[in-house]
């Protein structure tokens, strides 16, 4: 009985972090992933006080995972995305949520360290310091990996896409280079 407390209060914890970054119906599906993944993976567990960060690390890889196959299969998920606010009033995070969409398979295209740094302080609103302890990093640490990882992230935008930024830095304008790259099982 007492296990099953246990799971009930890892999965309360984990439905609002996965419903923050699937639409409707799937974050269940995803939850479900979730808990699939940790009990085949849990006698893998070599250091049971990083269980916390092991698993978020669980959650944001089938979160990524789900990205990658709504982009793969995009009429499936085109109507859930297309319905229009339900009071007809703009969404004022809607803009940034789509955005995370088409940047997070080139997040995860990212080698580990920068891959895991962005996920948890671009894509999910961490703070570096929050983030360097749920990694067991230093703070001067993940701030590098911060500003390498979106080093990486804009020569790989850059690469296929041509970006108008305007005086400040700001992108305007974005537009596919004919000759694009995406990164692996992005579409």
């Amino acid at each position: 009985m007492e296990m099953r407390g246990a799971w009930r209060e890892l999965e309360r914890k984990l439905r609002p972090f996965v419903a923050r970054r699937v639409a409707g119906a799937d974050a269940e599906d995803v939850l479900q992933d979730i808990f699939l993944r940790m009990q085949k993976s849990l006698p893998h567990l070599r250091d049971e006080d990083r269980f916390g960060p092991w698993v978020y690390q669980i959650a944001r890889s089938a979160i990524v995972d789900h990205q990658r196959a709504a982009l793969r299969h995009p009429l499936a998920s085109f109507e859930a995305a297309d319905e229009p606010a339900a009071d007809g009033e703009e969404d004022d995070g809607a803009v940034e949520r789509e955005l995370a969409t088409y940047l997070a398979p080139f997040v995860a295209a990212l080698p580990s360290p920068y891959r895991e740094a962005l996920t948890l302080t671009e894509l999910e609103g961490l703070t570096q310091k929050d983030a360097a302890a749920m990694l067991g990093v230093s703070l001067s640490g993940m701030k590098s990996r911060v500003q390498r990882g979106r080093a990486r992230l804009r020569v790989m935008l850059e690469e296929c896409c041509d970006i108008t930024v305007d005086a400040r830095g700001r992108v305007i304008g974005c537009e596919p280079r004919p000759d694009y790259k995406l990164p692996d099982g992005c579409c």
